[in-house]
């Protein structure tokens, strides 16, 4: 598919669908139309045909920081508007959690004991400081003498022994029991009943806890240590089965965060007020209200003063609003990145172990590298999100530059070397129908699925699927519509045997390590892929030796290739993250290690400014 045919294909897709929502948006409040929570708008028309970026941005044309342009006013009041086309889950503990609108609603009320610097090295900032032995296996953490719970009781060592004891209880619920954990000495076998405790941690004191690790890696220090402690006078006398459904984690949780969480609407909304004990000093705002609102009208609700600023922004309808008088716009570009993954097999509960399926329906790296060839994302992010995302190459993206190879050029927009790809490796259209059968002669369909969103959500999937018919690739919506976000991720960790092929997003964190993502004990690994040639270049990413940079650098250079050539997900579009807020909001920054905090944000009028 040529790039002009490209472009008249996004178009005519687009074009279809404004024609539909304009003819059932009459009638959509009545019949309770939701359009999901994916971030796409109808507007892409902004590049002109003969290749202009006009209409194009940039995350380089963005500050990270509004910091005090006006002095904040004392008793302020905040709305927060946590963008999503559902409810949030409501496990609202950093051991629980699972989805990012959870962590949204955490952030104001939680944190963890460690903070990390624009390297994502853990810095000495944080509620505990940390020292490591010379030998890079123990750490020994201290919390802060004034870090205490939101009822008043300290932060203790105990409480973060009681979070390891719990993540690696059989019966916890969570997903939290990875490499991180399973990297402290003597978990696995407290883990299996071997053992009545974990051998390597130990409680010096009330404040002072030594954790001893199997191997020492680099990553420890940039996301390897479990940095959320969990209330054990609270947690302690309960039964880990009932602790994630338990009010204390869904009801009345509690943090040492700077606001405290005063009602829960579930679901829909939270209230705080500020946390007066707040370890790094007294929050400037007294209430702070949370508020999910639909994509669709995050922009109106900014606009209107509704809310003062949101957790993210659907880059596409940018430049419809970038205008608006009440608003300062910030961006930096996201750890997180979009993707196409291939169901290749199952989880093994039991065990805590990926199962790769040699016979699955996906299973030939050939049929999912035509797929990948098959796809323009440099025109997809022009045309659907203006510049503000943009065409991903590698599994480890731009937000760790030390470790993006910017030179590795991913799987290119080619078509017609997908198509020799699949020529060679026997798909041939054997009815004559236009689509290919597989290698063995039998009828080929894929089922895709995707989520919900705004209003070029479906007509991004419709492209998708068109650019792998015009392969010769019969690619179907799963059950002919795209589905609600939590509906969805509920199905694609089942393992779904009806889903072939999945759209969906990576946050990565700040430790570089992808283990957590594509390793084989991975619950997050949803492809399910194992290979040996990745366990080992995981490992070696983790190794002594990795502590040379250069070498882990090499080490992960080849991560990428091997993930490049077995195709087991398909990285599509890197992401900037745009966010407004009003201009009465002060001292707020998106990004990492710029110094600034929840406690610091305040407001300098008693209401928001209106757009004109």
């Amino acid at each position: 598919m040529s790039k002009e045919k490209l472009r008249l294909l996004v178009l005519a897709i687009v074009a279809s669908f404004v024609v539909l929502l304009a003819a059932c948006s009459d009638n959509a409040d009545e019949a309770g139309q939701d359009t999901g929570t994916d971030d796409e708008s109808d507007d892409v028309e902004e590049v002109e045909e003969d290749g202009d970026t006009e209409g194009l941005y940039s995350i380089e044309d963005f500050e990270n920081i509004k910091g005090e342009d006006e002095a904040i006013i004392d008793g302020g009041e905040l709305t927060y508007g946590l963008v999503s086309d559902g409810p949030f889950e409501g496990l609202l503990n950093g051991n629980f959690y699972g989805r990012n609108p959870d962590a949204e609603v955490l952030e104001w009320f939680d944190e963890p004991i460690f903070t990390w610097d624009e390297n994502y090295v853990y810095t000495n900032d944080g509620a505990a400081t940390y020292e490591m032995s010379d030998d890079n296996h123990t750490i020994t953490i201290t919390i802060r003498d004034n870090v205490n719970w939101h009822d008043g009781e300290p932060v203790t060592a105990e409480d973060v022994e009681f979070a390891h004891e719990v993540i690696a209880d059989p019966d916890y619920d969570g997903v939290r029991f990875d490499s991180v954990l399973q990297n402290v000495e003597g978990i696995q076998e407290y883990h299996d009943g071997e053992a009545d405790s974990i051998s390597g941690i130990e409680v010096v004191d009330e404040k002072t806890v030594k954790i001893t690790y199997i191997e020492a890696t680099p990553s420890l220090v940039t996301g390897g240590i479990w940095t959320y402690p969990l209330a054990k006078h609270i947690f302690g006398d309960m039964d880990v089965a009932d602790m994630s459904s338990s009010p204390e984690v869904r009801q009345n949780p509690i943090g040492f965060g700077p606001y405290k969480v005063e009602s829960i609407e579930p679901g829909e909304s939270v209230v705080y007020t500020k946390n007066e004990d707040y370890w790094r000093g007294e929050p400037a705002l007294d209430k702070v209200t949370l508020k999910v609102i639909n994509p669709d009208v995050a922009a109106e609700a900014l606009k209107t003063g509704e809310v003062d600023m949101v957790s993210s922004f659907n880059v596409d309808q940018f430049p419809d609003n970038a205008d608006a008088s009440n608003l300062t716009w910030l961006g930096t570009i996201d750890r997180a990145y979009n993707y196409i993954g291939f169901k290749l097999g199952e989880w093994d509960e039991e065990n805590n172990i990926n199962i790769y399926n040699p016979d699955a329906k996906m299973a030939d790296a050939n049929l999912r590298k035509a797929m990948a060839h098959a796809i323009d994302n440099d025109t997809v992010g022009e045309r659907f999100y203006h510049g503000l995302r943009w065409s991903a190459t590698t599994l480890i993206g731009p937000s760790h530059p030390q470790f993006h190879d910017s030179e590795n050029e991913g799987l290119v927009y080619d078509p017609e070397l997908a198509k020799e790809i699949l020529d060679e490796a026997g798909y041939e259209d054997v009815t004559g129908d236009g689509f290919r059968e597989d290698p063995d002669g039998n009828e080929l369909v894929m089922n895709f699925a995707s989520m919900s969103g705004g209003d070029t959500a479906e007509p991004l999937v419709q492209y998708y699927i068109q650019a792998w018919e015009e392969i010769g690739l019969n690619v179907q919506m799963l059950e002919g519509r795209l589905h609600e976000p939590n509906s969805f991720y509920d199905r694609i960790r089942a393992d779904d045997e009806d889903i072939d092929v999945f759209q969906a997003a990576w946050g990565t964190g700040i430790d570089v390590d992808p283990s957590g993502l594509y390793g084989e004990k991975a619950f997050y690994n949803y492809t399910r892929w194992v290979n040996e040639e990745n366990n080992e270049l995981l490992a070696k990413g983790l190794s002594e030796d990795a502590f040379d940079d250069d070498k882990r650098i090499d080490i992960y250079n080849d991560w990428q290739q091997l993930m490049v050539d077995e195709v087991p997900v398909l990285p599509t579009l890197y992401r900037a993250i745009l966010v407004p807020v009003n201009n009465r909001v002060q001292n707020f920054a998106v990004g990492d290690g710029t110094g600034y905090y929840r406690y610091q944000v305040g407001v300098s009028a008693e209401e928001p400014e209106v757009a004109e």
